[in-house]
């Protein structure tokens, strides 16, 4: 019979269209403004303790919130505006220190039956709303100083190598190199030697009563070259980072001489991010001395997980976390975490060199974290705000070296599985070439982000009432069917995007507005190639099925042809242009099923099986 589905595509097509809806609801619920409260390590947790006190502040203060939840060691806190919530945020953090972490962030509200199924809005770009704005600074005096590190091993293997007897080498807290010698002769070789090799330094030599010195600076050229490296690798360093966190769209760019900009939209976790992000961890392994260890410059650290145990470990460093290829967390025999390691080729050529003669000896793995704290100073009588950076150093592990290590070994000793698994990303995206801090973070300001939020809102409303308009008037009851369709496809591309976890910017709204342009063009061809149909003198529901049938190959041919300059779009452009791309070959693919199938169907409810003289049309 001409003009009816069989049921199982009426049930196919009912089906797609509820869980579309349900898919969609979610987009109902507006997010809350919140404050994000996590520890930097398991000895500083987030319970309810915590919370409490946390809750008595901000009512003392006068700070109305809305609630206040603890979910696995993570309290958040929420607000009704941004302007609540930014001073809730200065003030726990003036309460909690530098030992918690505390973010900005926007919360779900999306009731838990939905959540339970998977269903969750979609994010909104940062022109929008929704989204995490870090302005972070890095520290050029600490990426010179750790080069000047690195060279002191050089020096040190340069002259043991060419058979050079010094005192020390030193790296002096004026920022230059001293090399001592007792013989100045072997000064003068060493001087003509490391010219020779390091072509960036600038050499001095004095006599200091019966010793003998070389003083090293680096030329100006390569202390820039050291600064423009060190964003460079931040750069590449932060990017992983975000990328291993599975931020849609993100942002990381240089700012500026020494600053970054981390643009994060649509983040559902801004603490972890902030805590990812920020942490300049690095590892240090080293073996530890020997009792008699008189020659050799020998440091004290005490052990992360034990305060007041210490080891004395030589100052050489073996290799550090910049020689990781791959890490990764896992739990060994006891279920106790730990972090696989695989080195590159030249740290596992080292680790092997080193360990060679050091069977029995202890080697011990060395958390390094650069931090900073904001101290208040006296200045012409004014209090002013500093941020004064430092280090902390801990052992992790320390373990007996059974046989030669290669490229791949294991690290214990953790805290827990959380730190395991921040361990092994940050190893795996790379070390940060000097430490970085958090000059600025926000949210988009609320005004920028309603107005653009409404101005694309009333498009899309403005554009789907006029295309109502026109299909209701000029095609009547066809034009209600058309309507109904392209009423669905909107709800269909939004459960769509949201599925996907799309992020959804002005250039996105842009590409709905043109979706909705584009799906009832598809209708207006239909129902013109039935009215030439009827013209043409075939009767009604032959007309119906004709328009319908012959329409298919011009509709596919268009919107084929789109969908490959979107693809094009997306694999050529950034940004914005992703945005666009992506929401316009979402919204092809939905304007299709709808016009071709749902359309169909719903003109079959309408005159399927029945007897027409004629069409509204």
């Amino acid at each position: 019979m001409l003009n009816r589905y069989p049921l199982w595509k009426n049930l196919l097509i009912i089906f797609v269209l509820l869980v579309a809806g349900l898919y969609a609801a979610p987009n109902l619920y507006p997010e809350d403004y919140a404050v994000q409260v996590s520890g930097t390590r398991e000895a500083y947790t987030v319970d309810q303790a915590l919370m409490k006190r946390l809750e008595e502040d901000l009512n003392q203060s006068g700070v109305e919130f809305k609630s206040a939840e603890l979910n696995e060691g993570t309290g958040l806190i929420r607000f009704s505006d941004s302007d609540t919530q930014l001073r809730a945020k200065d003030l726990i953090s003036k309460e909690l220190g530098t030992n918690y972490v505390v973010a900005l962030n926007l919360a779900a509200t999306t009731p838990d039956w939905l959540t339970e199924i998977g269903a969750g809005p979609m994010k909104l770009g940062l022109d929008l709303r929704g989204g995490v704005h870090f302005l972070l600074e890095v520290d050029m005096a600490q990426a010179v100083g750790q080069r000047l590190d690195v060279y002191v091993s050089d020096i040190k293997g340069k002259l043991r190598d060419e058979r050079l007897r010094y005192r020390e080498v030193e790296h002096l807290s004026d920022g230059r190199l001293s090399v001592r010698f007792v013989d100045a002769q072997v000064r003068d070789d060493a001087q003509a030697l490391l010219h020779t090799n390091f072509p960036e330094f600038l050499i001095e030599s004095a006599d200091e009563g019966s010793e003998y010195f070389l003083y090293i600076n680096l030329t100006e050229q390569t202390i820039r070259e050291i600064e423009d490296y060190a964003v460079k690798q931040n750069l590449t360093t932060l990017r992983n980072r975000v990328n291993e966190l599975g931020v849609a769209e993100p942002l990381v760019q240089r700012q500026g001489r020494n600053r970054i900009v981390v643009q994060l939209p649509g983040i559902q976790d801004a603490a972890a991010a902030k805590r990812i992000i920020g942490k300049t961890a690095n590892l240090e392994f080293r073996l530890e001395a020997k009792p008699d260890a008189s020659r050799v410059t020998t440091e004290s650290y005490e052990f992360r997980n034990e305060p007041g145990r210490k080891a004395t470990l030589e100052k050489d460093i073996i290799i550090t976390g910049s020689n990781v290829a791959n890490a990764q967390a896992s739990f060994d025999e006891n279920g106790m975490p730990q972090v696989n390691i695989t080195l590159d080729g030249k740290g596992g050529q080292m680790m092997s060199r080193v360990t060679r003669n050091a069977i029995q000896r202890r080697m011990a793995v060395l958390f390094v974290e650069h931090k900073s704290r904001i101290v208040q100073q006296n200045v012409d009588g004014e209090t002013v705000e500093k941020r004064i950076p430092y280090t902390e150093k801990g052992i992790i592990s320390l373990a007996t070296i059974q046989s030669t290590l290669g490229n791949s070994f294991r690290i214990t000793g953790l805290e827990s599985s959380q730190e395991s698994s921040e361990l092994a990303l940050l190893l795996r995206a790379g070390a940060l070439a000097a430490p970085i801090y958090f000059v600025e973070e926000r949210t988009v300001g609320p005004s920028m982000g309603a107005e653009n939020i409404a101005m694309g809102i009333t498009s899309v409303q403005i554009g789907f009432a006029l295309v109502l308009a026109f299909m209701l008037l000029y095609y009547r009851v066809f034009g209600v069917l058309a309507n109904i369709a392209l009423t669905l496809n909107l709800v269909l591309l939004v459960s769509v995007m949201s599925i996907l976890s799309a992020t959804l910017t002005l250039p996105g709204i842009a590409g709905i507005v043109l979706t909705v342009g584009m799906a009832v063009d598809a209708n207006v061809l239909i129902f013109e190639r039935i009215k030439e149909e009827l013209r043409n003198g075939l009767p009604p529901q032959s007309a119906i099925h004709a328009g319908f049938e012959r329409a298919y190959s011009t509709i596919l041919d268009a919107n084929i042809t789109t969908l490959l300059a979107a693809v094009i779009l997306f694999a050529m452009g950034t940004g914005p242009v992703k945005g666009f791309a992506v929401t316009l070959s979402v919204g092809i693919l939905t304007s299709m099923f709808t016009a071709i199938l749902v359309t169909r169907g719903l003109v079959n409810l309408a005159y399927g099986g029945r007897k027409l003289n004629k069409l509204s049309l």
